[in-house]
């Protein structure tokens, strides 16, 4: 499958508005109150997608394969994070983002996240043959 072109160093911008279901406490990473790692994973992630699906047919995703962040200072329930998503690389399906979350001026998190670009039918057919494989034994 020849992977269609994303233009390197185009950048998407997301806000995410950070409510009880996104704290360590409600999810169990942790006991506070306060934006999640996997929560301020989750919007780098849906950062990026969106950048990505912005230039690819209607059959085609991404799916996360790889994730390096940092998360360095927390965020309370009620406030706005803002999250940037850059595509920094490209090599046929592999697509590498720099992806950093803020609070007002206050970096919150940064790193690197790894995404594929996949056919949905093709890769839902793999699924479904690995459960099959998973059930025989």
């Amino acid at each position: 499958m020849s992977a269609p072109s994303i233009p390197v160093g185009e950048t998407h911008a997301k806000k995410f508005l950070v409510t009880e279901e996104h704290t360590a406490k409600h999810i169990g990473s942790g006991e506070v109150e306060v934006l999640s790692t996997p929560s301020m994973i989750l919007f780098m992630e849906s950062t990026a997608l969106e950048l990505a699906q912005k230039h690819l047919p209607q059959h085609m995703t991404t799916v996360g394969v790889r994730v390096d962040v940092k998360h360095m200072n927390p965020v309370p329930v009620g406030e706005e994070v803002e999250v940037t998503a850059k595509l920094v690389k490209q090599e046929g399906r592999k697509l590498v983002f720099e992806v950093r979350a803020t609070w007002k001026d206050l970096t919150i998190g940064e790193g690197v996240h790894e995404r594929y670009i996949v056919d949905r039918e093709k890769f839902a057919a793999k699924v479904r043959k690995l459960i099959e494989e998973r059930r025989r034994g």
